[in-house]
């Protein structure tokens, strides 16, 4: 991974290899600028396997992931060069169409 897209705060990922794959995924598209780990919290209720999806864009096209692992949950924002919510709609599709083909 491009050490250099992920930053923040802390860069801790949940989800184990699964997880860090997932962000791998995001951080070689190439128009993703940064990742930035947010708050790891707790679900509730307990999950199977690691999932990861990205989330629909801001006003700005910039994009969230969600990672789900066990009972945890963890939002990292992804930073892109997207100007519209048009063009991260069309990144939200083109990265969520990667996640699949990398983690099934």
């Amino acid at each position: 991974m491009k050490s250099s897209k992920l930053g923040g705060a802390h860069t801790t990922i949940i989800g184990g290899r699964t997880g860090k794959k997932a962000v791998e995924v995001v951080a070689r598209h190439h128009n993703v600028k940064r990742i930035v780990p947010a708050v790891i919290s707790v679900k509730g209720h307990a999950g199977g396997k690691t999932i990861a999806k990205v989330l629909r864009p801001d006003a700005r096209g910039n994009l969230r992931l969600l990672i789900s692992s066990g009972t945890s949950a963890q939002e990292l924002r992804i930073v892109t060069t997207a100007g519209t919510v048009e063009q991260g709609e069309v990144m939200r599709c083109e990265l969520n169409q990667a996640l699949l083909e990398a983690l099934s």
